[in-house]
């Protein structure tokens, strides 16, 4: 007799209502003849081997003493000292689905390892102090200042050189500033958490709005990378980055080609097709633990050339949070299977 699979999601917050993507993939582990539930960290009670989930039922989630799953869907960090300490002991028993790909610094590092990949890269440079930001505007002229940990594009700084000042451009917020008062405000920056600093990579509509494309990725019931989808982001025209959070707007990926590149647009869409599950596969192979998702974010520069401007864990799923529930719990099922905790 087949072992019905029991797939876990762990979330720091202690009910699911309050967590969109919960139910989402309780709907699809329904389709998919897979047990699920819902459970935090305050829940656990490892001596009997048990937790107090929630089961989603009639419409329901209603809790229930659960036996540990075979697999654990883990897309939320905790926050206090308790939950990530039974996150750790959860961690040593049972399969997680996803596992953290490190800073920006750390992925640019990794990245570099791939030969095929390392002429999409955006030179980047951990900021030591204010001489690394003045060498990068002497080469560069036109830099980017980011958190090596962060998202959302928050403390994002545009800098460009000037004749004998800077221009300082914080989301809409432009100022000029002299060497000294750059000095001050990178000194400011830098001592509150970490940042790198990159050239500026211009990549713009034909309107002169920000833009990137956000390649969203995941395995999929057969442990193999698929594209759960990839859409343009638009930021506001005064702006530097096109991030939703900072008054962008996401559009539609044929319409927005078929605006921007024409007749080119076919080529265009096949090219981040495959440059979506390539790239994937090869990051994928330079980690211990296999990934289960990613979000890569792509600019293309005035000569058609792509960029790498990020690669991220656990991006943001917004309105796609069924379609991304769709390799999530299959994939899921698959750890479970791998790992021979069902028969």
């Amino acid at each position: 007799m087949i072992k019905i699979i029991t797939v876990a999601m762990l979330y720091h917050r202690k009910h699911p209502i309050q967590v969109k993507k919960a139910y989402n993939c309780a709907a699809v582990a329904k389709m998919e003849g897979i047990e699920f539930y819902y459970f935090s960290p305050g829940n656990v009670r490892l001596d009997e081997k048990m937790i107090h989930g929630y089961v989603y039922e009639n419409g329901n989630w209603i809790q229930k003493e659960m036996p540990l799953p075979d697999v654990i869907y883990n897309p939320s960090g905790m926050r206090t000292s308790n939950q990530k300490e039974v996150y750790r002991k959860l961690k040593k028993i049972i399969p997680f689905t996803s596992h953290p790909i490190g800073d920006k610094i750390k992925v640019f590092s990794k990245i570099k390892q791939l030969p095929e990949f390392t002429n999409y890269l955006i030179p980047s440079e951990k900021i030591i102090d204010i001489q690394t930001v003045l060498h990068a505007l002497n080469n560069f002229r036109q830099i980017v200042v980011k958190p090596l940990s962060g998202s959302n594009g928050l403390d994002v700084i545009y800098i460009e050189r000037s004749e004998e000042n800077f221009v300082v451009l914080e989301e809409s917020n432009r100022i000029t500033v002299n060497e000294a008062e750059l000095h001050s405000k990178i000194e400011t920056l830098i001592s509150n958490k970490k940042f790198l600093v990159q050239p500026f990579i211009s990549c713009r509509t034909i309107d002169g709005h920000p833009y990137d494309f956000r390649m969203h990725v995941q395995k999929n019931g057969l442990g193999v990378w698929s594209i759960t989808m990839i859409y343009p982001r638009i930021g506001s025209k005064n702006g530097i980055i096109s991030n939703v959070s900072k008054g962008g707007y996401t559009g539609k990926l044929n319409s927005f080609l078929i605006k921007e590149y024409g007749i080119e647009d076919y080529n265009i869409k096949r090219t981040l097709e495959q440059f979506a599950i390539h790239f994937s596969e090869k990051f994928d192979d330079l980690y211990e633990n296999p990934l289960d998702e990613l979000g890569i974010d792509i600019g293309i520069d005035e000569n058609n050339k792509l960029w790498i401007y990020e690669v991220n864990w656990r991006p943001g799923y917004g309105y796609r949070g069924f379609d991304s529930a769709k390799n999530t719990i299959p994939y899921a099922a698959y750890l479970a299977k791998q790992n021979k905790h069902v028969g």
